[in-house]
């Protein structure tokens, strides 16, 4: 009776461990390894027609799930906060731009995140590379959202080689963290290649009777343009240096992958493993990225800047070497994965994100619909509002000269300033394909304020219907009045000059809260590792630094137009 009564509580306990959290019982759930590129464009990937080789994402995509009808969003943190959520900017007050490395701005504490999720699931949680969500306080780093290692980047761009960042030109610093330190000796590697040797190093160790969540957020291809030489050698013949360096940059993402993979199989993780890859963005094509032929790029809501390189390669998939047309958008990851690991929501805080698993997987009906990209109301500039924008051009539903995108079904509709919208043809430098020339080339029209497309019948965004279908451009901006109704306020503050890494021993680092510390009168020099002020009179030094400087910084600009 006894040993009954232990069956019994050990099979509760292992399907209500913790709250909100029910796992299946008998087959571990699978293990998730999610890699996040940086800045790849829609034609960068070989499946796609490119001249950049990509084999091994290639065959991976082919004996999987290509998604081609998948959007992230336009900049770094937006796509990012959206995996790490599932809900949409508007709804996380990260609306406008990305988290710049100075701003006292952070992934708002107070909403879970996916690998605070999946730990409450029972899985292992690492993270690998870029971060680019906020470091302003020590509860903002990664280890404090839920991964249990970190080794990466903290803010959205640095060397590749030897991690220095520049905020600007005036605010530089070391940008390589190992856990919450900074990883001085690790400099000299590059990011790619360090990445994935940190990858093979957690699947070697990692107890295998514990699901594992791996996150490869890769540096790759985000500019400053760098790569080792046997990779750029691949690309001698291009003439447009800009693109050979990024062509060569993606060859190294290609190379981690197949390392990863071939770790999956050889550690005996791959059979109970789904590996999903995506960009984070469109490419940008002044940094040798290429949306072909899709229209516009990062930074924009154009397709080229939201429409996605994604694929999903898994064992597990009932469905292989076949292309979806799903709508599916980042943010239904948070979702889908926690439905895979067996977690089920205990909150009553609405998502954005879909389960799109059975879509992706089995070919069933997709849940999701429609996709707000963003509302931007931080966009428009003090002074800029005009009253026709909302009586005339939005029929008086909404104003259109607020920076918004949204897609229902397979029509599009777009308003405010959404970014360059020309087409980017594949090497317009010296040295490409000349079929583009004399191709269609054009700027926004001055003062147009609404675009409508069908992007299922045209998805390169070439016939604007707003004026053939007012019916349809009513509809949309109803439904953005209706997401706007449910929007939080913005966070968009200032830059901070207390972040500058001259205050805190050259390195990004975690700034706010120094001053608490000091208040139990700790006179101490700075901590030598993490370089970090702790006394009231040091953190009153540091202002006065920071004042200086920004005033320096100031009168240098001034002299430069005397």
């Amino acid at each position: 009776m006894d040993v009954l009564v232990l069956g019994f509580c050990l099979v509760l306990g292992l399907l209500h461990t913790t709250e909100g959290k029910i796992l299946r019982p008998g087959r571990l759930p699978p293990h998730i390894v999610f890699v996040m590129v940086d800045d790849q464009g829609f034609n960068d990937i070989g499946y796609h027609g490119s001249e950049i080789h990509t084999p091994v994402l290639d065959k991976l995509a082919g004996e999987g799930v290509k998604l081609e009808n998948y959007y992230v969003q336009p900049i770094c943190s937006p796509s990012r906060s959206q995996l790490m959520t599932g809900r949409y900017q508007i709804h996380t007050g990260l609306q406008h731009s990305i988290i710049r490395a100075r701003q006292p701005l952070c992934l708002p504490p107070d909403i879970p995140t996916l690998p605070e999720r999946l730990r409450q699931a029972g899985y292992s949680t690492h993270m690998v590379g870029k971060w680019h969500l906020g470091f302003c306080r020590p509860e903002c780093l990664p280890t404090s959202r839920g991964f249990q290692s970190f080794l990466g980047s903290l803010t959205g761009s640095g060397d590749h080689f030897n991690f220095q960042s520049c905020d600007g030109t005036e605010a530089c610093g070391f940008d390589l963290h190992d856990g919450d330190r900074p990883a001085w000796e690790l400099s000299g590697n590059y990011s790619t290649r360090l990445y994935t040797e940190r990858v093979k190093e957690i699947l070697r160790h990692h107890d295998q009777r514990k699901p594992l969540f791996l996150y490869v957020a890769l540096q790759a291809a985000h500019t400053p343009l760098q790569a080792p030489g046997h990779l750029l050698r691949r690309y001698q013949t291009l003439g447009n240096r800009p693109r050979r360096h990024y062509a060569a940059m993606v060859s190294g993402i290609d190379e981690s992958v197949g390392e990863i993979v071939s770790e999956l199989q050889g550690r005996g993780y791959y059979n109970n493993s789904v590996l999903i890859y995506s960009s984070d963005n469109g490419g940008q094509p002044l940094s040798g990225g290429c949306n072909w032929p899709l229209r516009g790029g990062k930074g924009s809501y154009w397709e080229g800047g939201v429409r996605a390189v994604g694929f999903v390669h898994s064992p597990l998939l009932k469905r292989k070497g076949v292309v979806s047309q799903a709508l599916i958008h980042v943010s239904d990851w948070y979702p889908t994965l926690l439905s895979l690991a067996g977690y089920r929501e205990s909150d009553s805080s609405p998502l954005d994100g879909q389960d799109v698993w059975g879509a992706v997987s089995s070919g069933l009906p997709c849940p999701r619909t429609e996709i707000l990209f963003n509302i931007d109301p931080v966009s428009r500039r003090h002074g800029e509002v005009d009253p026709r924008l909302l009586t005339l051009n939005g029929f008086g539903i909404w104003d259109t000269g607020v920076r918004a995108a949204i897609r229902v079904g397979d029509w599009k509709l777009l308003t405010g300033n959404v970014g360059d919208g020309d087409w980017f043809p594949p090497q317009t430098m010296p040295g490409g394909p000349q079929q583009w020339q004399g191709m269609e080339k054009r700027r926004d029209q001055r003062g147009k304020s609404v675009y409508l497309f069908n992007v299922t019948a045209d998805p390169y965004e070439r016939a604007d219907l707003a004026e053939a279908r007012p019916e349809v451009v009513k509809m949309l901006l109803t439904r953005l009045a209706e997401y706007n109704r449910t929007a939080v306020s913005p966070r968009n503050p200032p830059d901070d000059p207390m972040a500058d890494p001259q205050l805190h021993g050259g390195v990004w680092t975690p700034w706010l809260g120094q001053e608490e510390e000091g208040d139990e009168g700790d006179d101490e020099e700075p901590d030598s590792i993490n370089r970090k002020p702790r006394s009231k009179s040091t953190c009153k030094v540091c202002k006065l630094r920071a004042l200086f400087k920004k005033v320096g910084t100031r009168m240098q600009r001034a002299t430069l137009f005397l």
